[in-house]
Formats: C-alpha cells, structure tokens, sequence
C-alpha cells in the first residue's frame, strides 16, 4: 500500500498541511504507522487547473522530505513527471519512482533504467488535458499503457521494474473511471503489477458530497475490492481504513 504525502501548497487533498519538511515526515512516519508499506511523496499538484511547478521548487519541496523519512527507515517512492526530480529523489533514498506522466520524460526513463528502480507508469493525457472525449475508454487507455509500457522497455527498464497504474481521476469522467474499474483485468500489459489509486477522488463525491476526507471509507471499500481481483499495489491517503478493509476481505476468504 503506498500513502500519500503531498509536499504541496494546493493539492486537491491536504494541499498545503504538510509544506514544512518536519511536518511531512512526521505525517509519513504516521502512514507508516497505520500501514503504508511505501510513502509516496509528491512535490506537484495534478490536481485539474493547478500550475506547473519549476524543478527548483519541486527539488526543494521533495527532496529534505525523501531523506528524512529515508534515514528514519520508511520505504520512499518519488511521485513526479521529471527526470531530474527523480534522479534527485533516488539518490536521496526513494525506491520507486511513480511516473504520473507515463514516462513521457526520457530522462525519467533513462534515470529508472539506470538505477534499477521499480517504475510506475500511470496513464494520462498531460496536465492540460480535458477530461471525457475516449471513443472505448477501456480500450483506449489499454492501448496507451502499451505504448507506454514499450518506451520504458526501449530505455532498457527492466519488465520486472514496471508498474502500470490506470490513472484513475485523470482526464476522465466519472463514468469513464467507472468503467475502467469494472475492467480492471483488461488494462493488464504482459502481467505486469497494477497500482491504482481511487483515494478521496471526486469521482467518489457522488456517492458521499462532502469534503475529500469523508470519502476514506468508500475509498477503503472500492480499494479492497480491487485488490480482491489482482490489483497489487493501491495508492491511499488514509492507510488505517483501507489496511481494514483489506483484512474484513481476508478474514471472509479465510472463513469461506
């Protein structure tokens, strides 16, 4: 399970709660607390509408955050679009770099390959990208991780490395989300593992209106439903309600 901790002042979340370095680790140390296995750390907001972060900036948001949390033992993975930040962040300790432009990014690709870390590709459009307009959004987004799953191979990233991530919430309406989800199995590229992240959506706001902190518990519901149909890896804000989720599912197969 990897949690989020977002290092920026407007994401769509907890944007600007843990700007300060101490502040952010400490909140990281408390996902690994409630059951993050890895601590996503993200310097730039993909939140529809916000503005591109200069790689100064994002350097100086993610980087003191990666080390710290690094030397207090958590498992690091850098949330970014850039090579730069992700050659920074490894060398600072990350383990996973989470490409949230699919590896659009040569340098990325080149750095990941390099470094023999595990890669995520997540499937979007870019940052300007509206959202709906998919002819089968199933087929479509399946097509675009091959593609993208390709390019990471032709850098030299090794296939055990990759991690294809559906980008869910990305240039996608709330139906087209929903459609992916129910199809999940048919977004697989050569088997390789899957992470997905429905956490505090606003696809989920139609179910339960409210701020993007009461969506936890259908987060928790739909998260475990999809690791009981293969998914590997679920991304989350709030580890605690989907760690129990995960194990209600486990103890009704066990008792199955």
């Amino acid at each position: 399970m990897f949690g989020v901790l977002n290092t920026t002042p407007d994401s769509f979340s907890d944007g600007g709660r843990f700007v300060d370095p101490e502040r952010a680790i400490a909140h990281g140390l408390e996902l690994v607390r409630q059951g993050a296995d890895v601590v996503d750390v993200g310097g730039e907001s993909t939140r529809p509408g916000a503005e591109p972060v200069p790689p100064e900036e994002e350097l100086r948001r993610v980087v003191p955050v990666v080390r710290g949390l690094v030397e207090a033992g958590a498992a690091v993975s850098i949330d970014t679009r850039r090579g730069v930040v992700a050659e920074a962040a490894l060398d600072a300790g990350a383990r996973t770099v989470n490409d949230v432009d699919g590896g659009r990014d040569p340098e990325l690709l080149r750095v990941a390959a390099a470094s023999g870390a595990d890669l995520v590709l997540m499937h979007s459009r870019g940052p300007a990208a509206s959202s709906g307009g998919y002819g089968d959004v199933v087929a479509d987004v399946a097509v675009d991780l091959r593609r993208r799953v390709d390019a990471a191979l032709a850098a030299g990233v090794a296939p055990e490395r990759v991690v294809l991530d559906p980008g869910i919430g990305f240039s996608k309406t709330a139906a087209e989300n929903w459609s992916l989800l129910a199809a999940i199995e048919a977004l697989r590229v050569d088997d390789l593992r899957m992470l997905v992240g429905v956490s505090r959506k606003r696809f989920l706001g139609e179910l339960v209106p409210g701020a993007p902190e009461t969506r936890d518990g259908v987060t928790a519901v739909l998260s475990a439903l999809l690791a009981e149909r293969g998914v590997w890896g679920l991304r989350v804000h709030d580890p605690a309600s989907t760690r129990a989720a995960l194990e209600v599912a486990q103890r009704m197969r066990v008792a199955a």
